[in-house]
């Protein structure tokens, strides 16, 4: 498609003054992410502006482990903290199912989304990748190497492995009441695979994925699931066929120009700080990455998700890029 649909990675977030104006009326992060106006109204703000074909609900990856009993706080400026999960006993502190009813606020802030978005704008739910939240709920908080939760993994295998089960019963669970609420397609993110040695790819994360999409589907067949699993190491044909995801979000490290004789709907790439930076390099960016992807099904995105100090002429510009495309710069872009 030319233009290709456009939506952006934590597109509802920092970088806009209407979003802090909002954020400064919560308590806290969970606050705002647990209150239905004020979630739908972030999750609708990037597309009162900008316009994009996607709206990503306003919400975290971490409502999942705190469903499960695992309290979640934010710190302001260094992110979510847990009880760390130090050993095996761990386990026994955390609940044999996901209560719903805690998540019923998000549901109903995906219903508000829907109701309020226009037409042609798709409602876009999601949850993390069972190894990215396990991650967070062992060391407590984000680490830069993931080293706590390889050492669980390695020293606790077995407890490991039961862990990994129950956020993917969880996930499969509220994955399925997006899709019941008004969700029509939803994201895994998987942000930590390149912290996952190679032989352990399988057991750590395609699996669960897989299983995530097996699971969602054996209720909701034609569930439309974008599987995003960065640093992972694979092409998007081995994602897609090692998790059965209808699509793959690629990240910046990929290039595109390599990508354009697969089938798979592909989701990416442009680095968030090229976006951040603007200016001659981020047009050149784009460019390629509209170039790089013209041979298959392509949805324009980040390689992850936007920073807090992009400047918002530079996503106004970036919307300018992909949907008035020149022609000779997409030329020159790919020679």
């Amino acid at each position: 498609m030319d233009p290709p649909p456009l939506w952006l990675m934590r597109q509802a977030g920092r970088f806009l003054p209407e979003y802090r104006a909002l954020r400064a009326k919560a308590e806290s992060f969970m606050h705002l992410a647990y209150d239905p106006r004020l979630a739908s109204e972030a999750t609708l703000q990037p597309i009162r502006r900008f316009g994009f074909d996607g709206a990503i609900l306003f919400s975290d990856i971490l409502v999942v482990p705190d469903a499960l009993g695992r309290k979640v706080t934010f710190v302001e400026g260094e992110g979510p903290r847990l009880e760390p999960m130090l050993d095996a006993g761990g386990l026994k502190r955390l609940a044999g199912k996901i209560d719903l009813d805690r998540l019923r606020p998000v549901f109903e802030a995906i219903g508000r989304v829907k109701r309020d978005l226009p037409d042609a704008c798709a409602m876009l739910g999601f949850c993390g990748a069972p190894w990215t939240v396990a991650s967070y709920m062992i060391a407590g908080r984000g680490t830069p190497d993931l080293a706590p939760s390889r050492l669980f993994a390695y020293r606790h295998p077995e407890a490991f492995a039961e862990l990994i089960d129950r956020l993917v019963d969880a996930s499969i669970l509220y994955l399925r009441a997006q899709f019941e609420a008004g969700a029509e397609a939803v994201q895994i993110f998987e942000s930590f695979a390149g912290a996952i040695p190679r032989p352990y790819l399988e057991a750590w994360t395609l699996g669960p994925i897989r299983r995530i999409v097996e699971g969602v589907r054996a209720d909701i067949p034609k569930a439309r699931i974008i599987a995003f699993v960065k640093g992972g190491g694979l092409g998007p044909e081995q994602v897609a066929k090692a998790t059965g995801a209808n699509a793959v979000g690629v990240d910046w490290s990929v290039d595109p120009l390599g990508l354009a004789q697969g089938t798979t709907p592909l989701q990416g790439n442009l680095d968030p700080l090229a976006l951040a930076a603007g200016g001659e390099a981020m047009e050149r960016a784009v460019e390629h990455v509209l170039a790089g992807f013209g041979g298959v099904p392509h949805i324009f995105n980040l390689g992850h998700g936007i920073i807090p100090e992009t400047p918002i002429e530079n996503v106004e510009r970036l919307v300018q890029l992909v949907r008035r495309r020149d022609p000779v710069a997409a030329l020159r872009a790919a020679l």
